[in-house]
């Protein structure tokens, strides 16, 4: 080998030989720094622990002083309180004791009355023996003297106060009965008259035939249709015959069940403003008019409810009130006149102390099988406990539902004031109304009815038939038999007669003597 190769090499293990030592040093050196700033963290641990357990000691101090305070606090207000029961119960106390004092010196006072009084009886007792005594001896000297025995004077006194006392007996009691029945005549008038002043009542008239305006005559054909098949689908839906005339710019609806004539114009006068009339757009228009009146009619009735201020009725019966809208009896709406018999009803059984709200319910109610007599068969008063009957009412309207036209006997004084409500609602002038053919045959018929019993001369339907005057041959009925024919008659007619409200019955007797001067 070369001289330089050898100095080559050598620099180069020095070379390396120096890396390694230099590389050693920088290591110690690293860990010393290290190690010094682990120290220092250590340190500052230490420290920063030290500092937290003073910290945590002093708010432990505190928080037990703050315990110590609140529950010396507790205890004081404690101790405040006991005190201030203690000298509550020490005056409670004392108030009884006082109490107790005053109920033994009212009894002792009461012990000394009771003494007083039995003493003070005592001797009320020996004066009633000895007035009783004197008596006998006054009955026994009055015996002598009038040689008359006690019983027998007290029959003779007896009987001449009677003989004295019966006229006078007599007169009073006729003037009493007149007295009676005038103040009850008066009072009966005045609750009537207030009843009546205070329910102020519209009635609406209707007929069996509704008419619809149309906007012109060129709509007639239109209802018609082709081959008449428009016409003849809405009176098939509707249960009503449609008149077409020469009546300008109008249709009648002809029909005696007023709800579906409601329907039919409802529907009509829909598919008029819709303008579209063909079979199919007729039952569509037809079932929501059917829908519109049922709701209608359910919010007639809960009004009828309001107005009246009753509660908790049957929603069906609620149902049937409304449909009583749709109702007439002799021109009078069946829902005013039901309205009007509750308020009236109500007012009356208000003037003479009754139950106001069961009066109200009974005169409500009492028409409400008018609601379904078009459909079912029996007179509207027997279909009308039916209702009431199915749906739980109480047997007093039961009764006066029952007995509202006399069918029945009334067995309330509700059942009477829902008899005289209707009446005087049926009765009143302008309330009803009635075709001159009807009228007049009644007139006729009551005349018949009342000549046809032996004894009658003549009879006249008078007061638009409201009375009837009777009269009477005078050697065939006398006066006590006019009682009897009067009731009689009365009763035939209630029997045989249709009539709103009541008719009296006069029956007259006269008794002539003729002479003549020759």
């Amino acid at each position: 080998m070369q001289p330089w190769g050898v100095a080559v090499v050598i620099v180069a293990v020095v070379v390396a030989v120096l890396a390694v030592v230099i590389s050693i040093i920088a290591n110690v050196n690293y860990k010393k720094e290290v190690d010094s700033k682990i120290g220092n963290a250590d340190e500052k641990a230490r420290s920063i622990i030290d500092e937290a357990l003073k910290n945590a000691e002093a708010k432990k101090r505190e928080a037990l002083l703050e315990v110590k305070e609140e529950s010396i606090k507790a205890k004081n207000d404690l101790d405040r309180e006991i005190k201030e029961r203690r000298n509550e119960v020490s005056r409670s106390e004392r108030r009884i004791q006082q109490k107790e004092e005053n109920i033994d010196k009212k009894t002792e006072a009461i012990e000394k009355k009771e003494a007083s009084l039995s003493a003070k009886e005592e001797k009320i007792n020996r004066q009633m023996e000895e007035v009783s005594k004197l008596n006998e001896q006054r009955i026994q000297e009055l015996e002598r003297i009038s040689g008359l025995t006690s019983e027998q004077a007290k029959e003779h006194l007896l009987k001449a106060v009677e003989e004295n006392t019966r006229h006078e007996m007599a007169v009073m009691i006729k003037e009493m009965d007149a007295r009676a029945k005038e103040e009850a005549d008066k009072h009966a008038k005045e609750y009537i008259v207030n009843a009546i002043q205070r329910c102020a009542a519209d009635h609406v008239s209707e007929t069996t035939i509704s008419v619809v305006q149309l906007p012109s005559d060129e709509m007639k054909g239109r209802i018609i249709g082709r081959e008449g098949r428009n016409i003849r689908t809405l009176e098939t839906m509707t249960g009503v015959e449609l008149i077409i005339d020469d009546t300008p710019e109008a249709v009648v609806l002809s029909a005696f069940d007023p709800v579906r004539r409601e329907i039919a114009r409802l529907a009509l006068e829909k598919l008029i403003v819709d303008g579209r009339i063909h079979p199919a757009r007729i039952e569509e228009m037809v079932e929501k008019a059917k829908k519109e009146v049922e709701n209608t009619m359910k919010e007639e009735g809960e009004n009828a409810l309001l107005e009246v201020g009753i509660h908790n009725i049957h929603p069906e019966i609620v149902k049937l009130l409304g449909r009583l809208k749709y109702r007439t009896s002799f021109g009078q709406n069946a829902l005013k006149h039901s309205l009007e018999v509750a308020h009236l009803s109500g007012l009356l059984a208000a003037e003479l102390g009754l139950d106001v709200k069961t009066a109200k319910r009974a005169g409500l109610i009492h028409d409400i099988g008018k609601a379904i007599d078009h459909e079912v068969e029996g007179s509207h008063v027997q279909l009308g406990v039916e209702i009431c009957k199915k749906y739980k009412e109480s047997p007093i309207v039961i009764n006066a539902v029952e007995a509202h036209h006399g069918d029945v006997e009334p067995t309330s004084l509700i059942a009477c004031l829902v008899q005289a409500a209707d009446a005087i609602s049926a009765a009143r002038p302008g309330a009803r109304r009635e075709t001159l053919e009807k009228y007049t045959t009644r007139l006729s018929q009551l005349e018949e009815i009342t000549n046809s019993f032996k004894g009658v001369e003549k009879a006249f339907a008078i007061q638009a038939g409201r009375e009837v005057r009777v009269m009477v041959v005078p050697e065939q009925v006398q006066d006590p038999d006019m009682i009897l024919l009067a009731r009689d008659i009365s009763k035939r007619i209630e029997d045989e007669v249709q009539y709103p409200g009541q008719i009296k019955v006069s029956v007259i007797r006269e008794s002539r003597a003729t002479d003549y001067a020759k």
